[in-house]
C-alpha cells in the first residue's frame, strides 16, 4: 500500500473515531465487561450493590468528609493568595462567552438533574426522619441546613479544584484538555506514559457512573411526571425506553456541540428554571420564601464547620452513609465531567474571579431553590402534616410533582418541570459525551461525531443497566464505589496546581521585572542622548 492510500485510510479512521488506545479501550472494554455482568445476573445485583455500598462508607466515610472539606479549604486559599491575579489563557486572554452565559452552563453543569430530583424530597426526609432529636419548626429548620451542606460549598469546591486545575495546565501550559495533565509537576514526562493513562481511565469511569447516577435520577422523576400528568405506567421497563429515547434526543444536541447544542440548552435550562422559580415565589409563599432563605443561610453558615465536619462518631448509624457520604462520592465521582465542561468555558477569567464565581454564585441560586421548593414543601407539612412526607416515602421521584399541586396552574407548572427534567437530562447527556470524548481521544477538543454519539449512547446503557439492577440503592452504590478512589486523585490534584501556580507567578514576576528593566535602561539610555 502506497503513502497515499495509508493516509486516506488514517484520515478515513479519523472521521468517525479518534481515540488515544491505551485510555478508550481500557474503558470501553471495563464499561462493557460490567454491563454485560449486571444483565446476566439481574435482580440479585441489588444485594451486591447494597454491600458494596455498606462496605465503603462504614470505612472510609470518614476520608471522604476530610477529603472535601480539604478541597474547599484549599480552593479559598488560592483565590485570596497572591495567585488570584493570574489570568486562565494568559495575560491577553478574553472570555469567550458572556457572564449570563457562563453562569448558566455553570449551573446546568453543576447541578441539573439531582436538584430537581431532591429540592422537596431531601428537606421532606430529614424533617420526618429528624438527624437529631427534634419536631415541628425545630426539624424544619434543621432538615434545612443540612440539605444546604450537601447542596452548598462544598461540592462546588470539588467543581473548582478540577475545573481550575484542567484550565489552568491547559490553556495556561499548552498541555493536553486531559485530567492526566494536571500532574505533569508531580509526574513530568510519566504523564504520557502508564500512569497518566491509569488517571484518564479511572476519570471516564468516574464520569460515566456519575453521569449514569443522575440520568437515572433524572428519568425516574421524568416517569414519575408523565404518569402523574398522562397516566402513563411507573416501572422500570418504561424508564429504559425513556432513557433510550432522551439520549437518542441527546444526540442532536451532541452533534451541535459546545458553543450551539450545549450553549442553547443550558440557556433554555436557566430560563425555565427561573420561569418555574418565580411561579412558586408569586403563586406560593412568597414572604416565608424570602424570610427563610435568609434565614437558612445564615444558620447553614453559623455552623458550617460543625456540620461539615460531623461524621456520625457517637451515633453509630447509616443515616450519614446514605446522604452525606453517598453526596460527596456524587460530587467526587461528577468532577471530572464537570470539572472538564467548566474549564472548557472559563478562558480568559482570573483565578480569582474563576473560583468566587464558581463557589458563590451557583451555591446562592441554589439556596434559593430549595429554600422555595424545600421550604415551601415544608410549611405545608407543618400546616397539614402527612401531605407531602406520605407521598416522598411511597415515591421519592413524585415529590415536586405534588408540591406543585397544592398551587394554582398545577397542570401547566408541572408540565414545565418534565420539560426541565428532560432539557437537564440532554444537558447532562451531552455535555457528558463531549467531556468523555477529550478523555480518551487524548486531550483533543474536538472529536468526530459517531465517537460522541458512542459515549452518549453508553452513559444511557450504563444508567438503564444500573436502573434495572437495583433502582436507587445502585445509583448511589456506583457513585460512592468511583468516587472514593478519585478522593485521593483530587488531594494530590490540589498539590499539583498549588506548584504549577507557584511556578507560573514566578514567571509572571520575572517577566514583569524584565519589562520594568528594559524601560528603565530605555530611560536612561534617552537621558544619555538627549545630554550628549
Amino acid at each position: 500500500m502506497n503513502e497515499k492510500s495509508k493516509q486516506v485510510n488514517s484520515e478515513q479512521r479519523h472521521r468517525y473515531f479518534d481515540i488515544h488506545p491505551p485510555v478508550f479501550w481500557p474503558a470501553a472494554i471495563l464499561l462493557g465487561l460490567f454491563i454485560a455482568v449486571s444483565l446476566a445476573v439481574g435482580k440479585p445485583m441489588e444485594a451486591v450493590f447494597s454491600g458494596i455500598q455498606n462496605a465503603i462508607s462504614n470505612n472510609f466515610g470518614w476520608f471522604l468528609i476530610i477529603s472535601v472539606n480539604l478541597y474547599l479549604l484549599v480552593m479559598l486559599y488560592i483565590a485570596f493568595s497572591k495567585y488570584g491575579g493570574i489570568r486562565l489563557g494568559g495575560k491577553n486572554a478574553v472570555p469567550e462567552f458572556s457572564r449570563t452565559s457562563w453562569f448558566a452552563m455553570l449551573f446546568s453543569a453543576g447541578m441539573g438533574i439531582g436538584i430537581l430530583f431532591w429540592s422537596v424530597a431531601e428537606p421532606i426526609y430529614h424533617f420526618s426522619d429528624p438527624v437529631v432529636a427534634a419536631s415541628g419548626t425545630d426539624a424544619a429548620k434543621e432538615a434545612m441546613k443540612i440539605t444546604f451542606l450537601h447542596w452548598g460549598l462544598h461540592p462546588w469546591g470539588i467543581y473548582a479544584l478540577v475545573g481550575m486545575s484542567l484550565a489552568f495546565f491547559a490553556f495556561n501550559r499548552g498541555l493536553p484538555l486531559a485530567i492526566r495533565s494536571i500532574f505533569y509537576p508531580l509526574l513530568g514526562d510519566r504523564v504520557y506514559g502508564f500512569w497518566g493513562d491509569v488517571i484518564d481511565v479511572l476519570a471516564v469511569l468516574s464520569t460515566l457512573f456519575g453521569l449514569a447516577t443522575s440520568l437515572g435520577f433524572g428519568v425516574q422523576q421524568v416517569n414519575a411526571g408523565l404518569n402523574h400528568l398522562f397516566g402513563l405506567p411507573d416501572n422500570i421497563y418504561f424508564q429504559v425506553v425513556l432513557v433510550a429515547a432522551i439520549t437518542g434526543a441527546a444526540t442532536i444536541s451532541v452533534v451541535s456541540g459546545l458553543d450551539h447544542g450545549v450553549k442553547r440548552l443550558s440557556e433554555l435550562n436557566l430560563g425555565l428554571g427561573a420561569l418555574l422559580l418565580a411561579f412558586l415565589l408569586l403563586a406560593g409563599p412568597t414572604l416565608f420564601i424570602l424570610d427563610t432563605f435568609v434565614q437558612n443561610t445564615g444558620v447553614y453558615l453559623n455552623e458550617f464547620f460543625e456540620i461539615s465536619l460531623w461524621a456520625e462518631g457517637y451515633r453509630q448509624d447509616n443515616w450519614q452513609n446514605k446522604w452525606t457520604i453517598f453526596y460527596w462520592s456524587w460530587w467526587i465521582s461528577w468532577s471530572p465531567f464537570v470539572g472538564m465542561f467548566i474549564a472548557r468555558i472559563s478562558r480568559g477569567r482570573t483565578v480569582r474571579e474563576f473560583v468566587l464565581s464558581v463557589l458563590i454564585v451557583p451555591s446562592l441560586l441554589t439556596f434559593l431553590w430549595i429554600t422555595a421548593f424545600g421550604g415551601s414543601a415544608l410549611l405545608i407539612e407543618l400546616r397539614e402534616a402527612g401531605q407531602i412526607a406520605e407521598v416522598v416515602r411511597q415515591n421519592v421521584a413524585i415529590s415536586i410533582y405534588e408540591l406543585l399541586g397544592h398551587f394554582p396552574l398545577a397542570i401547566i407548572a408541572n408540565f414545565a418541570a418534565v420539560l426541565l427534567v428532560i432539557s437537564f437530562f440532554i444537558t447532562s447527556s451531552d455535555s457528558g459525551s463531549l467531556v468523555v470524548d477529550a478523555f480518551t481521544s487524548g486531550g483533543k477538543l474536538n472529536s468526530p461525531v459517531a465517537q460522541r454519539v458512542f459515549w452518549a449512547s453508553m452513559e444511557g446503557t450504563v444508567a438503564a443497566v444500573l436502573l434495572i439492577g437495583g433502582g436507587l440503592g445502585a445509583l448511589q452504590t456506583a457513585s460512592i464505589t468511583t468516587g472514593l478512589p478519585f478522593a485521593a486523585v483530587l488531594i494530590l490534584m490540589a498539590f499539583s496546581l498549588k506548584k504549577g501556580l507557584e511556578k507560573e507567578y514566578e514567571s509572571e514576576v520575572l517577566r514583569e521585572k524584565a519589562i520594568e528593566r528594559e524601560s528603565y535602561e530605555d530611560l536612561i539610555e534617552k537621558i544619555i542622548e538627549k545630554h550628549r
